[in-house]
């Protein structure tokens, strides 16, 4: 008793700390899974905007670099502009990004001059629709520096300077605030954009710099309809960033030193670079602050005190924001993806737990099973130990008489000799049955099949019953067709099958002498049945007497003979004839044992 608790508390031990090991990788890879999201997220948020700042920075790069001032125009002196087309061109990535570049002056009949450069020159050309389109929407619609859905970019050209140092933007007082007054207008410059460019190598490339595989990206305009995508249409976006901004607080390019030397020494003078700047901001809807002007302040880390510097600037509210990009997890969501991975190493997780559990649980099984089946062995040689005592007594009483010569008439040496022979018979059949038992367990015993009729098999086992029917005083009725059909069978091994059944109806038959065998047709199979009304067997039992060494309790206290491998033998046999065994029984009332077989 000592033990089994012992065993109880071990295993109940193994089973809470299995359990707790589960919770806490639960809760760990809660905390992980939110870390990771949130790591995810603000890595998704970073790139979406570096994206956008690239894309940006791309077409600021064309937009910024060719402004120009309105004295470029009069003279038609192209070297400035052809300067800065060259700057351009050296350090772009995409330099058949610039479809066609066309100057339009504000004068209305004047024509439009196109850029060559073959040439390096501006020349006169005819006003082609999308121009003609383009300068009336500017006009009637109010300046916009970037035409999306024509990926065309707008720049103005003002009086009284537009280099770089000219187009800083100039600094008036007016309500005791700082302002700065744009120049009046002289024209407009007009960079037609390749869109192919755009959608199938800028975006494409910065795709793969910045997403990988695992993240569907989208393009779209301000109507929401794609101009780019990867993967399909997305349903929601885990971050998203405004592109295709010209706003001058998108702008530090102009602080770049490297363009300087492309400039010559009078315009290097000009500009403004203030190496100390940590914050500055743009603000265009402060209280006395009209559209197309920009307050701009710069906080001077090193001692506090603020001042004004001129960076590059356009007019207008820069565009809004023509393109938004988002980004989303191929998995839905960052969240559908961490919650996903959360749930498969759980999943994992608990696989382990149960399959840990399960084989703690099968080690239990098999150790009360083994035991359960050591018990039985134990049981097995106890009654086959009682079941040889008893013939052998016999036997050896028998010819002790004989030896000693007590028995000397001849009737007496006859009836000693039939005592000797019954009893020999009996020790036969209970070592043929042990025999047969282990020729089975170990699948050594074969069986010779052929074609048998069943009615003949069902005698024979009668006729080797008969001295035991007989000298139990047993009526037995038969119920045996003419018409069944053949079937394999191994004729000894199915007789012996047979005789076991009618050898437990006598043996459990508690007083009632009654024996039915009957063999029908069961519908293409043959059912050879032994019926009895004996003790019975009870419904615990019922699905376990045919296990092998097994024995209702009852029969145990009944002190009824018996080794339990009788029906175990005639399950083994059945099966081994491709059919099976049956039992329906109710305790006090009978059984009837069912052998099926199927025809040839």
């Amino acid at each position: 008793m000592k033990r089994t608790w012992f065993s109880i508390l071990v295993v109940s031990g193994m089973l809470g700390l299995l359990t707790l090991f589960v919770g806490l990788q639960y809760r760990l890879l809660s905390e992980a899974g939110e870390a990771e999201r949130e790591r995810m997220q603000k890595r998704v948020e970073t790139d979406t905007a570096r994206f956008a700042e690239d894309f940006d920075r791309e077409m600021q790069a064309g937009y910024y670099n060719f402004q120009t001032d309105a004295a470029m125009w009069r003279s038609s002196d192209w070297a400035e502009f052809n300067e800065r087309y060259d700057f351009w061109k050296e350090r772009t990535a995409y330099p058949e990004l610039i479809r066609e570049i066309y100057f339009v002056s504000t004068q209305a009949d004047s024509q439009p001059l196109k850029y060559d450069p073959a040439r390096r020159a501006f020349e006169t050309s005819q006003t082609t629709a999308e121009l003609e389109s383009l300068r009336t929407r500017f006009s009637d619609e109010g300046f916009r520096p970037v035409y999306e859905d024509a990926f065309a970019m707008v720049l103005p050209v003002h009086e009284g300077g537009g280099q770089l140092e000219h187009m800083m933007i100039r600094r008036t007082e007016k309500d005791g605030m700082p302002h700065f007054k744009v120049p009046e207008k002289f024209g407009w410059l007009i960079v037609l954009l390749d869109g192919a460019v755009i959608k199938e190598r800028i975006f494409p490339d910065l795709a793969k710099k910045y997403f990988p595989d695992e993240y569907n990206i989208t393009v779209s305009d301000k109507a929401g309809q794609p101009v780019f995508e990867t993967n399909g249409a997305m349903t929601s976006a885990d971050a998203t960033a405004p592109m295709f901004n010209m706003s001058p607080d998108n702008l530090m390019f102009f602080a770049n030193r490297e363009a300087l030397p492309k400039m010559s020494p009078e315009h290097k003078s000009g500009v403004v670079i203030n190496q100390r700047v940590e914050s500055h901001t743009f603000s265009r809807t402060e209280k006395g602050v009209k559209p197309g002007t920009f307050k701009i302040e710069v906080k001077d880390p090193g001692n506090g005190s603020r001042q004004r510097t001129t960076v590059v600037s356009s007019t207008g509210d820069g565009g809004g924001n023509p393109w938004t990009l988002s980004a989303q997890h191929s998995a839905g969501s960052v969240d559908a993806f961490v919650t996903g991975e959360r749930n498969k190493s759980l999943a994992i997780g608990l696989g382990i737990y149960l399959l840990l559990v399960g084989g703690i649980l099968a080690i239990v099984l098999s150790a009360l099973r083994s035991k359960r089946f050591a018990q039985r062995q134990v049981d097995f040689v106890s009654s086959v130990s009682h079941e040889f005592r008893t013939p052998l007594a016999v036997i050896y009483s028998a010819g002790e008489n004989l030896a000693d010569g007590v028995a000397k008439e001849t009737s007496q040496v006859s009836r000693y000799g039939e005592l000797i022979k019954g009893e020999g018979k009996k020790l036969s059949r209970m070592v043929e049955q042990i025999l047969e038992f282990a020729g089975a367990s170990s699948g050594n015993r074969k069986y010779n099949l052929a074609p048998t009729d069943a009615v003949e098999v069902v005698n024979d086992a009668l006729d080797e019953c008969r001295p035991l029917i007989d000298s139990g005083g047993f009526a037995i009725e038969t119920e045996l067709h003419s018409d069944l059909p053949t079937i394999l069978a191994d004729r000894t091994a199915l007789s012996t099958a047979i005789q076991n059944l009618i050898a437990n109806s006598v043996k459990y038959s508690n007083g009632t002498k009654w024996i039915k065998i009957s063999a029908v047709n069961g519908g293409g199979s043959v059912k050879i049945s032994v019926e009895d009304k004996g003790i019975g067997i009870s419904v615990r039992d019922t699905g376990r007497v045919f296990e092998p060494f097994y024995r209702a309790k009852e029969v145990v206290d009944a002190q009824i003979s018996g080794n339990g491998l009788g029906l175990n033998l005639v399950k083994n046999i059945a099966e081994a004839h491709g059919g099976k065994v049956a039992v329906a029984s109710k305790q006090g009332a009978g059984s009837t044992f069912t052998i099926e077989l199927p025809r040839k």
